[in-house]
């Protein structure tokens, strides 16, 4: 096989995405010294797009640990480490695009793809960033390094931690945390708080700790994480055979995943790896949507906070970090941004479970906002269309049997809508005919 020359990579600098302020070594916060608001990785030079498909594609046989990342693969697009020896992988990323029959015959769609994220090393899209954010924090030389989290952040951080020899700190909010996503950074070995207060609060709270003390903040303001979660569009587009889709649909909850994304397909376009753009959408939960109001009542101008509620815990979030730069991408993409009920959102979590993939509830609000953006017409039938799913059905499986068990909702209206995707477990005498019986009656 013929060796494929790796093109010198693009130089890159940090810029705020406000003011466009160069910023040679972030601060503790990652924010602009001059205007307070986030950074961004910014890249010069222009690699060739053909030489660049085919050096991905022949490390896709390679043994070596940084070409079997579905990450660092793609390192030409990636900020360059000092030495290499300090990227910390768990083979992250390579994760599988699937057809979705039954979800695009509810949708009202001739054909549906699911990305599914929950495929990573610990369950999430959240590996895919916290590669490459722990290895410039190990390169840096920090022994700590924190995050506050709803559940899959922490176990990410505190997997990539414990592999590089690292102590983690975890700040998580006071209840209604799944128990799945928090045994996972226990076990890992992270130092987990409990604070009396939501995730907001405890990213506050976080924000005072990483200035007082040498601890590497790893939350998705971190631009070295967005870096690494951009990769997951690249790595699409590569299963496309470069055909971009019509539309990727994406859940809102900090929105660093939709600015990950929508970064990387804003690049790709600019390098000529693909010639459009997809239009990417972003879907919160009803309880949770400080994006949608944002939209809504001011076309994005400034951010509408909001008390978060939903059982979406990886999407509970009412005062996203990222919300400027999901603005931007949506404009610059042409996206949509949409709602849905708790209902509607167990609703599609059940659907996607019937063809056989299974996603945490978060992941669900795609199917369900495709179906309204389907109706209102910003989605046609013959479409090409990607739901993005983040996390893997057992990070939550206590939402599964809640909505199964029909102990989710108590609003009659909603229970009467979901029991068709209902499936409770039926306790039955151990025998052989108690067993046909309940074949027979289901007319087996």
């Amino acid at each position: 096989m013929t060796e494929h020359t790796p093109p010198p990579p693009p130089t890159s600098q940090l810029h705020c995405i406000a003011c466009r302020k160069v910023c040679l070594k972030p601060n503790q916060t990652f924010r602009c010294a001059r205007c307070g608001d986030l950074l961004e990785v910014v890249y010069s030079g222009r690699p060739d797009p053909i030489a660049l498909k085919a050096l991905w594609q022949q490390r896709r046989t390679s043994r070596l640990p940084l070409d079997q990342s579905g990450v660092w693969r793609f390192r030409e697009l990636l900020p360059t480490l000092q030495d290499w020896q300090q990227v910390i992988t768990l083979r992250e990323a390579n994760t599988p695009v699937y057809e979705l029959t039954s979800c695009a015959h509810s949708a009202g769609l001739q054909t549906l793809y699911a990305k599914h994220q929950g495929m990573n090393p610990t369950g999430s899209f959240k590996d895919t960033g916290m590669t490459v954010a722990a290895s410039v924090a190990r390169q840096e030389g920090f022994n700590w390094v924190a995050c506050a989290s709803t559940g899959n952040t922490s176990a990410s951080m505190a997997a990539y931690a414990a592999r590089a020899g690292m102590r983690s700190l975890v700040l998580i909010p006071e209840g209604k945390v799944s128990w799945g996503k928090l045994s996972q950074a226990l076990d890992y070995g992270a130092l987990t708080c409990q604070l009396k207060t939501d995730f907001d609060g405890c990213m506050r709270v976080l924000n005072e700790v990483v200035q007082q003390l040498p601890i590497y903040l790893l939350n998705s303001v971190n631009p070295y994480r967005i870096e690494g979660q951009k990769t997951a569009a690249i790595e699409l587009l590569e299963q496309f055979d470069w055909q971009p889709p019509d539309h990727v649909i994406v859940p809102g909850g900090n929105l660093g995943n939709s600015s990950a994304l929508g970064k990387a397909f804003l690049e790709m376009k600019e390098l000529g790896l693909i010639s459009s753009l997809p239009k990417l959408s972003i879907i919160q939960a009803a309880g949770a949507n400080p994006l949608v109001r944002t939209m809504r009542e001011n076309g994005g101008k400034h951010l509408i906070t909001v008390q978060a509620e939903t059982a979406a815990s990886a999407i509970r979030i009412g005062n996203p970090a990222s919300w400027k730069k999901a603005v931007a991408i949506l404009n610059a993409t042409g996206g949509a941004v949409e709602q849905v009920t708790e209902a509607e959102m167990a609703l599609a979590k059940a659907e996607i479970g019937s063809d056989g993939i299974g996603c945490e509830p978060a992941s669900a609000v795609t199917l369900a906002g495709l179906k309204k953006l389907v109706q209102q017409g910003f989605v046609k039938s013959g479409e090409t269309v990607v739901l993005i799913l983040t996390g893997h059905l057992l990070k939550d499986p206590d939402f599964t049997m809640k909505f199964h068990r029909g102990d989710l909702f108590r609003n009659e209206e909603a229970a009467e809508t979901l029991a068709a995707q209902q499936r409770a477990p039926i306790v039955l005498e151990p025998t052989a005919e108690a067993v046909i019986k309940t074949l027979n009656d289901l007319q087996m």
